[in-house]
């Protein structure tokens, strides 16, 4: 078969996860299939062109956004001249990402290339409008929550439930257990992991709080050692230079994510796709997230749910406890973690609480089921 060309656009480390585990499904059913776009590492490592790696466009915070916009209209044309000439995709698969992506996604659709967008935007969260937007300028949705479809039955948009790409990855990356043993850590010994984020404007408001956590718990117990995974869109010179300079006893790793949450104890980490990570390792945890005053005061106002951590919406009600903004203090943080650590009941909550997030979570095979749904719409578009 001739080989087709898929534009993949993924904003974000979460996005460039799920994309490269897309890839590597796709590679494998559907080799005629050569992807270019935006990403990653991952990505790049999975064997797709990038035109320029997702950190350029990744900005945490609705004020952070301003100072950005130039590179962010930029890097925004670039793309539309590549759809325009002779790069011109037979299919743009979306992944998240909404605020670039839905803008993308109009160019698509005016210049007829079918458009596939992969994971919703929050629209259950907030900005429901945009549910409509999505059908006037998507061809077909490929969505991880179960309860997704309903929102889009109404604007009659083609709106699949394909699971969560997290199990794919857990799955084929499940934590061997070996990491103490490396490390010299004896299955007595306490470690709390420090989980900081993917994003460069995360650190700014969230990395100087989870140190100073990490202060307070080595003084109230000398004991415990902290681990640190860096993620791979961020700097692990930055982090070791910084930990060194603190004095703390932090590892600072880049292993597998899963092997690093199944090490600890009790994990101290902001809200996003990780906090599910951790949830299929099976690790306590408690979420936090800091963003700018503006930010958190505008976003307050337009987010109507009841939790922001992916573990709490998963399973429909509070599981693991949630300090934001003014409330993520090193003091109720500590505090938190030592109850992690040294409360077996309220462990032992914790842990069950996991299990029927990891229960609702699903079977694995997202990424098959999108890859099917990629090759079905460039096909489609070759009749």
């Amino acid at each position: 078969m001739k080989d087709k060309k898929v534009m993949i656009v993924a904003g974000e480390s979460s996005g460039d996860l799920h994309g490269s585990n897309l890839l590597k499904s796709a590679a494998k059913d559907y080799p005629h299939l050569k992807f270019f776009g935006v990403g990653g590492e991952r990505m790049r490592a999975t064997g797709c062109e990038i035109i320029f790696p997702s950190d350029d466009l990744s900005v945490m915070g609705l004020v952070e956004v301003f100072g950005q916009l130039p590179r962010l209209f930029a890097r925004f044309r670039q793309l539309k001249q590549l759809m325009q000439g002779k790069q011109r995709p037979d299919l743009l698969v979306l992944i998240d990402f909404p605020d670039f992506n839905l803008r993308l996604a109009k160019v698509a659709k005016n210049l007829g290339v079918p458009v596939l967008y992969y994971i919703s935007p929050k629209v259950w969260a907030w900005r429901k409008g945009r549910a409509k937007i999505i059908a006037e300028r998507v061809d077909r949705i490929a969505l991880i929550f179960p309860f997704e479809p309903e929102i889009y039955r109404p604007f009659g948009l083609q709106a699949d439930y394909v699971g969560n790409p997290l199990l794919d990855e857990f799955v084929a990356n499940e934590p061997e257990g070996t990491l103490r043993s490396q490390l010299n850590v004896s299955a007595r010994d306490k470690i709390v992991g420090i989980f900081p984020g993917s994003r460069q404007s995360e650190i700014k408001y969230i990395f100087p709080t989870l140190l100073e956590t990490a202060r307070k718990l080595a003084e109230l117990k000398p004991q415990v050692k902290f681990l640190l995974p860096v993620a791979p869109s961020l700097s692990f010179e930055y982090f070791d230079r910084e930990i060194a300079a603190s004095g703390l006893p932090v590892t600072v790793v880049n292993e597998n994510i899963y092997e690093v949450a199944a090490a600890c104890d009790a994990v101290l980490t902001v809200s996003g796709t990780v906090t599910l990570q951790i949830a299929l390792a099976g690790t306590p945890m408690v979420i936090l997230y800091k963003v700018s005053p503006l930010s958190y005061e505008i976003g307050r106002r337009l987010i109507n749910v009841d939790h922001v951590g992916l573990p709490n919406i998963v399973a429909g009600k509070t599981v693991v406890r949630e300090l934001l903004q003014n409330d993520a203090t090193p003091e109720r943080l500590c505090r938190e973690t030592i109850r992690i650590l040294d409360d077996a009941a309220y462990r032992q909550d914790l842990l069950d609480g996991l299990s029927l997030v990891q229960k609702k979570m699903g079977e694995p095979g997202c990424s098959e089921r999108v890859a099917r749904i990629v090759a079905e719409l460039v096909a489609q578009r070759g009749k």
